[in-house]
């Protein structure tokens, strides 16, 4: 089979996977604050076809990679949440938002370490080690953009006093157009104002992963 080819199979099992466990680590850390809703719905799973959404997971990856783009980037169905259920409610706010990213950004670092295992030979597993790491860091930056409805909206949603909290919130229903203009529209040669600001910050993590995971 085609290297290329290969390498593609192998990011669309990382995408999904990172996705996927993402999207799970939501509904954990809700149940760990009292909110059941996940589970009571059939979404506290790690299968992903509970959590794939047909645009998010499938087609908005596949544009952005066939495209040549520099962030590779998607979503699934978000997994419900009620957070009148969370004790206490503005800390398991913080907490469930932050159980997505964080999650990313542990399978990437358990990804580095296990690329010490076989790290001199060219197979399968080493392809889905190496898309693991860098699609995991790039949707963990990507999440914690802080524009609502994204994780990192809702975690400082959760931090801000609630007079500006409430102010904030309101900034949602433009989330998505935001997100859109970011993650689509060039600025300049080519790149987009997601690729501006967020490629530096994940090359950074990138290199401290690897340095902590003993490759530097």
């Amino acid at each position: 089979m085609d290297d290329t080819i290969i390498a593609q199979i192998a990011a669309l099992f990382a995408l999904i996977i990172a996705i996927t466990t993402h999207e799970a680590a939501h509904g954990f850390m809700a149940k760990a604050f009292g909110d059941r809703t996940a589970e009571s719905m059939g979404r506290l799973t790690f299968n992903p076809i509970a959590h794939i959404d047909p645009i998010g997971t499938l087609l908005l990856p596949a544009i952005l990679y066939f495209s040549g783009a520099h962030f590779l980037i998607g979503y699934a169905k978000p997994v419900p949440v009620d957070f009148r259920n969370l004790k206490p409610r503005r800390w398991g706010e913080m907490m469930v938002a932050f159980a997505g990213p964080g999650t990313n950004f542990i399978l990437a670092f358990l990804a580095a370490l296990a690329f010490h295992i076989n790290p001199t030979q060219v197979t399968f597993g080493n392809d889905i080690l190496m898309e693991s790491f860098r699609i995991n860091i790039m949707l963990g930056v990507f999440n914690m953009l802080p524009i609502l409805p994204m994780d990192g909206g809702r975690v400082l949603n959760a931090l801000l006093p609630q007079k500006w909290a409430y102010k904030y919130s309101q900034t949602e229903r433009y989330g998505f157009f935001i997100v859109i203009l970011f993650v689509l529209i060039p600025i300049h040669n080519g790149q987009t104002l997601l690729s501006i600001i967020l490629l530096p910050i994940v090359k950074m993590i990138m290199n401290l992963f690897i340095f902590l995971s003993g490759h530097g």
